[in-house]
């Protein structure tokens, strides 16, 4: 995966929320806690921090900054901080090397850093219309590939159904429906 799936996966955001701006954010997000606003936000903190974990090389832990979305931003307003934090991220995985790694409880490749970038946009933009009562469906490939990568043990069937199991979103015919999860964005090749 790389930065162009990144930016894919934020503009499929977009033109699914966009239309919807004028909404009530203010409700939960799917089965979230987290209002749908807060979820926006959210993602694009995390879009913003894998993209500064990348380009400062961090080894050990998160780099101690956060992004900060005014509380009373619209939702127009966050919806454009996550086309920047996309943006920031995407730009940041074309200029990285094959070899660059840095720390995501463990070290993690421009690969992984991008799987995690579309993970977080699909499965929150997922759990965002639905909140809002909107019909939406992440496009498979990406989902493919999100399961490839950050889910190697993932059961076969068709990726989006599978990516929402996987991450408690969803149910599978014959498998208990999941309440935690962990991705495996790490890889294991030596280089921190």
């Amino acid at each position: 995966m790389h930065g162009g799936d990144v930016e894919r996966a934020v503009t499929g955001m977009l033109e699914v929320l966009g239309p919807h701006r004028d909404g009530d954010w203010s409700v939960p997000a799917g089965s979230l806690r987290w209002s749908c606003h807060r979820t926006a936000a959210h993602v694009a903190h995390d879009l913003l921090a894998y993209a500064g974990q990348l380009a400062g090389g961090a080894r050990t832990a998160y780099l101690p900054f956060d992004l900060v979305v005014r509380p009373r931003a619209s939702p127009g307003d966050v919806l454009e901080v996550v086309r920047a934090a996309g943006g920031i991220l995407g730009r940041t995985l074309a200029g990285a090397a094959p070899r660059d790694r840095a720390w995501h409880w463990g070290p993690c490749d421009a690969e992984g850093f991008a799987a995690m970038g579309v993970a977080e946009t699909l499965l929150h933009t997922v759990d965002i219309t639905r909140g809002l009562g909107v019909p939406w469906t992440p496009p498979a490939d990406l989902c493919e590939d999100v399961l490839r990568r950050l889910f190697p043990e993932a059961p076969a069937g068709a990726p989006v159904p599978v990516l929402l199991w996987c991450t408690g979103r969803g149910e599978l015919p014959g498998r208990v429906r999941r309440t935690s999860w962990t991705w495996r964005a790490a890889v294991d090749d030596g280089r921190v």
